[in-house]
């Protein structure tokens, strides 16, 4: 499972002009299922997204994470992040998990994250969303487990 986070400042996603999902400070993370992603990985993904040092500490250093702070977790799925773009010039999606596959693992995540941390938000599976976001740093990972 891949999730590509974002420290910001405020971030929301809409769907058809509706914002379905929105944080303060926190993370977005776009999350890319892929064909042989477990609920396991999710399980690890979601350890590393609430524990991961991205926040400024009193001397401006990365040490404190989402837990640490109390911000939002803004989860998006976008399959496109299992795309394979070794070759050529259009991206190959062999690699991502078939929708409803991607769907009930990217489900299971959210509820996890729901139960282990007070706010979470999310986007729409499968959905044409519109993700605006004031990315803080700019700080982006890439994180797969």
């Amino acid at each position: 499972m891949i999730g590509l986070l974002q420290r910001v400042s405020r971030a929301h996603v809409e769907v058809s002009g509706e914002t379905i999902g929105a944080i303060e400070r926190g993370l977005l993370v776009l999350v890319g299922v892929q064909r042989s992603d477990t609920t396991a990985r999710g399980e690890r993904l979601l350890e590393r997204l609430l524990g991961y040092r991205v926040f400024p500490d009193a001397d401006d250093r990365m040490n404190l994470s989402l837990r640490d702070i109390g911000g939002g977790l803004l989860l998006v799925p976008q399959f496109t992040l299992a795309a394979d773009t070794r070759k050529g010039t259009r991206a190959s999606f062999t690699s991502a998990a078939p929708p409803d596959e991607g769907k009930r693992l990217f489900d299971d995540l959210v509820a996890r994250a729901r139960a282990a941390h007070p706010t979470v938000a999310t986007g729409r599976f499968g959905a044409d969303m519109q993700v605006r976001l004031v990315n803080d740093g700019p700080v982006t990972f890439w994180l797969e487990t």
